[in-house]
């Protein structure tokens, strides 16, 4: 009986997201088939403020960025800044999960202002330790807008890619169809819910079955340690993951800190694409390393520089 009222009561918390889940799915759904390819040619052409227009496309709820931003990096027709801004703005499914709770709404300013921070700063950091790759990447870019570009140089269409879901946004923007376009979202909406649910449900058996104080030793306490915990499960190429980060730290058994680089380590399907595309896998296990650096110490910075300062 007791296990039974765990899971009445996670499921009642968590169809209690659908409605809103599903509102945003929507909303995401029309960025999606009416604005990707705006959004991706302005980062494109953004040259040296590339991290700052990667930022704030990252930043966006919407599952595809990573991967384009992914694709346009294996082609070399963005510098590696501008993809660790994106990398690190995105937060996969935080966000709508966070409206969809109560008072979770109140969380989201700090968050996208973090991240935001976050983005940009190591995006730029990082355009000027590779400065040789980034003015060689801007000139191919520059090439590339002129039509100039080496024509045994091939470029696929990045929206090829397919995004969350299996879904595939350059259909969706060539081929608006109103049924379709409802779908997705509720399928989207449904399995976001799902996650939730699972979630919600091993942190409310944990915490009953532990005790308050010994589940929150369970995630190190808000220790030091936390943050490159939370990177390390972030950087699992999967969108359950940011759904589960974001649970534990409406729990409170995540600090922001902590719920930082889990968020920013999770690149969503981009790493998967990155080590599908990147010839050279050394590379990509470079990035990689450098996107786990970054959200580890961005985490660590933001759970201690308030005690520091204050």
């Amino acid at each position: 009986m007791y296990m039974y009222d765990l899971f009445i009561d996670a499921l009642i918390d968590s169809a209690k997201t659908i409605p809103f889940l599903l509102a945003v799915y929507i909303g995401i759904e029309f960025i999606e088939s009416s604005y990707t390819r705006k959004i991706l040619e302005k980062i494109e052409k953004a040259g040296s403020a590339g991290p700052i227009a990667g930022a704030l496309a990252g930043i966006l709820p919407q599952c595809g960025f990573s991967v384009f931003a992914t694709a346009l990096y294996t082609q070399r027709l963005l510098t590696i800044g501008t993809l660790m801004a994106v990398y690190l703005a995105t937060s996969d499914e935080a966000l709508p999960v966070m409206l969809s709770h109560p008072g979770g709404a109140s969380l989201i300013l700090p968050l996208i202002i973090a991240k935001l921070a976050i983005a940009v700063v190591f995006g730029y950091l990082l355009d000027l330790a590779y400065q040789k790759d980034r003015k060689r990447i801007l000139g191919h870019i520059a090439a590339y807008n002129r039509g100039k570009d080496d024509p045994k140089h091939v470029h696929c269409d990045v929206l090829s890619e397919n995004a969350c879901c299996g879904h595939h946004v350059e259909e969706a923007e060539k081929n608006f169809d109103a049924k379709i376009s409802l779908l997705h979202p509720l399928k989207h909406a449904l399995k976001i819910f799902l996650f939730i649910f699972i979630a919600t449900l091993t942190i409310n058996i944990a915490f009953s079955s532990l005790g308050d104080a010994v589940s929150s030793d369970a995630f190190l306490g808000g220790g030091f340690f936390q943050p490159f915990l939370a990177a390390l499960f972030g950087l699992i190429p999967n969108c359950a993951v940011s759904v589960g980060i974001t649970e534990l730290y409406l729990k409170g058994s995540l600090t922001f800190g902590s719920a930082i680089a889990g968020l920013s380590a999770n690149g969503g399907l981009g790493i998967l694409i990155l080590f599908k595309e990147e010839k050279n896998k050394k590379e990509a296990l470079k990035i990689v390393a450098i996107l786990f650096a970054a959200s580890v110490l961005a985490g660590v910075f933001l759970q201690y520089a308030p005690q520091l300062l204050f």
